[in-house]
């Protein structure tokens, strides 16, 4: 992997993706290589989107993915680098979602999830990627990781475990995408997540 994907990476993560706003995310470290599947972008293929009801959504032109609103959900925040929905608890961001594109010169999904990776914080743990389907395209990939915060201001304290997912590939202009969730381990809910992943579209 070349310097310039990780920088490009970095420069995304660190400006907006934000328990990296909430400098919850710092340093550019790397992490294994992914597993099979090659190249694709949209083109009609995987399940369909299905974004719960109430829900808000996040977008660019080719991706989009669905947030829980209300009262105790997450609030959309102005971010340079691409649309971002937050969650605060407590006077601090438990909870973060992202789009950010063409953060990676790319040509196949693989190449895609190593530049995500590549953004991932020095000194996480990685837990594996794999392929996943996406509504919009047969091929991406899901990386699974966690982090330990490092109690910056408007974070979880220091020390609180960060559970990250993120799920890249390419679009239909073969242009990178990264999908990112990072949230408070102790809060995260396994089913709020599987909705978030059901709801992300591709085109």
């Amino acid at each position: 992997m070349s310097s310039t994907t990780g920088t490009r990476w970095k420069t995304a993560r660190t400006a907006a993706t934000a328990l990296a706003a909430a400098a919850m995310i710092a340093g550019c470290g790397t992490a294994g290589g992914s597993g099979g599947g090659s190249g694709g972008g949209g083109g009609g293929a995987g399940p369909q989107a299905v974004v719960p009801d109430g829900w808000g959504t996040l977008r660019t032109p080719t991706v989009s993915v669905a947030y829980p609103k209300g009262p105790d959900g997450y609030r959309e925040e102005a971010a340079k680098d691409g649309p971002t929905a937050v969650r605060e608890r407590s006077g601090h961001k438990d909870a973060v979602i992202s789009i950010r594109m063409n953060f990676t010169n790319a040509d196949s999904v693989e190449e895609a999830a190593i530049g995500a990776e590549a953004g991932i914080q020095l000194g996480s743990t990685l837990q594996g990627t794999r392929d996943i389907e996406l509504a919009g395209t047969g091929a991406a990939k899901r990386i699974d990781f966690e982090f330990t915060a490092t109690g910056a201001p408007g974070g979880p304290p220091k020390g609180t475990r960060v559970a990250g997912l993120i799920l890249t590939g390419l679009d239909s202009k073969g242009q990178s995408f990264a999908v990112r969730v990072d949230t408070v381990k102790a809060a995260r809910s396994g089913s709020e997540l599987a909705a978030v992943v059901k709801s992300v579209e591709v085109r």
